[in-house]
């Protein structure tokens, strides 16, 4: 009789052990998913946010040249190509900030991101020099705000 108790405890304490032993690997294992899964989403976005950003600056400098062909003295480069790149790069930019804006789960950063692209494109509307050269400056420094913002949710 008694090695039958012995044997019974030694098989619960077998059974036991490798009950600790699977709920621990199943713990280590959900908490490397879900490393994953915030390291995946970290890289993707910090993929989303740099080019946003790109993309604001090149549609940013390319508004800058196509003022400065209808407004100040021509470039030799032809307005109407000027326009429809800047309406490619405007599309790219959108297309940028709609990615930011489903990856981000801050709206504040996520209307931010979108004021950005406002005042970009409004750039090009400016008349005079003095509220085109405030634009273009005010609009340099909102995308490296908007940069140092979305470094923060990374």
């Amino acid at each position: 009789m008694e090695t039958i108790i012995a044997s019974a405890i030694a098989v619960l304490g077998t059974l036991l052990g490798s009950g600790i032993t699977l709920a621990f690997q199943q713990r280590t294992t959900d908490r490397s998913h879900r490393f994953a899964r915030r390291e995946t989403l970290r890289q993707e976005r910090l993929d989303a946010y740099s080019t946003y950003a790109g993309a604001l600056i090149n549609y940013r400098r390319c508004l800058v040249h196509l003022w400065f062909c209808e407004h100040e003295q021509s470039p030799p480069d032809d307005p109407d190509e000027v326009r429809t790149r800047a309406y490619d790069l405007r599309s790219s930019a959108q297309e940028a900030l709609f990615r930011v804006q489903m990856l981000t789960d801050d709206e504040t950063l996520s209307q931010a991101a979108e004021a950005v692209l406002a005042d970009v494109t409004a750039l090009s509307k400016t008349e005079s020099r003095t509220e085109f050269d405030e634009g273009r400056v005010r609009t340099r420094d909102d995308v490296s705000a908007l940069v140092r913002a979305a470094k923060r949710h990374l």
